[in-house]
């Protein structure tokens, strides 16, 4: 086995409910049952790979489904979001989302928990409209909070904002919290800006927020607690996890519901 291509042969750890009942799933199999606008695999994947990978896949995106409690429909953004894997790499990119053409792509062999994080910059950018009044296509529903824009009043935009509120703002509203502070810090020390960066934020807490859920998924998500970054500081601290993450399921779990009945009144 080459070492490059050792990190997807290596066993993800999941305590998740069995999803496939160790039968085997394909990409095609995934964007039909999500609803996926398409799906794009690299030249260099081999047939195996793509099957360790459609696989892994699956599960992780199931696994999501059961923690935010919503329907496919969800998940892959009403059908607006594509996958690629292995194809068209960034260099030092493990994976990306490109809000251009609503593409979340993995990397071949250094994806593997990352889907999380993208898969949240693929929503901060799906719903920019739903959330806020005159927006444009290139814009993510994080900056647009911060920046104050007319929002659309919607109970569930409500619960969206209060997500927000509790990722950028302490406690009395009025200033950035500790996880902004040590967010720009690292910037500050690395001359950079992205960790400060709005949408980088609510992708990270994100991810902490789902790695904190007692159903385990590493090809999911995997090193906000104890990887070099999250020595940091760059990821919540425990306290603003348990507010964010009971502020953000309780939104998604809404969001389901009123996908659900919708669909049940048509």
């Amino acid at each position: 086995m080459h070492s490059s291509e050792s990190r997807l042969h290596k066993p993800y750890y999941r305590n998740g409910p069995s999803h496939r009942d160790g039968a085997d799933v394909s990409f095609q199999d995934i964007v039909k049952i999500f609803g996926f606008r398409t799906v794009t695999i690299g030249k260099w994947v081999t047939t195996q790979e793509q099957q360790i990978a459609a696989n892994l896949f699956f599960d992780a995106l199931c696994d999501l489904m059961d923690i935010l409690q919503v329907p496919e429909a969800v998940i892959s953004l009403n059908g607006s979001l594509s996958l690629a894997f292995g194809s068209g790499g960034r260099k030092h990119s493990s994976a990306h989302y490109e809000s251009t053409t609503k593409k979340l792509a993995l990397a071949k062999n250094a994806g593997g928990g990352a889907l999380a994080h993208e898969w949240f910059h693929a929503f901060d950018h799906y719903i920019c409209d739903k959330l806020f009044a005159k927006t444009t296509s290139m814009q993510f529903a994080s900056q647009c909070w911060l920046q104050d824009k007319q929002q659309i009043p919607h109970l569930l935009n409500e619960k969206l904002s209060l997500c927000f509120e509790s990722i950028f703002l302490s406690t009395n509203k009025c200033q950035p919290n500790e996880f902004v502070n040590r967010s720009a810090q690292a910037d500050k020390i690395l001359k950079i800006f992205y960790y400060a960066r709005p949408q980088e934020l609510v992708a990270r807490a994100f991810e902490a927020c789902i790695q904190d859920h007692h159903i385990k998924n590493a090809f999911l998500v995997q090193g906000t607690t104890q990887s070099p970054e999250a020595k940091m500081g760059i990821y919540p601290d425990k306290g603003l996890r348990i507010i964010f993450s009971k502020n953000l399921l309780d939104y998604f779990y809404h969001l389901g519901h009123a996908m659900a009945k919708s669909k049940n009144i048509k």
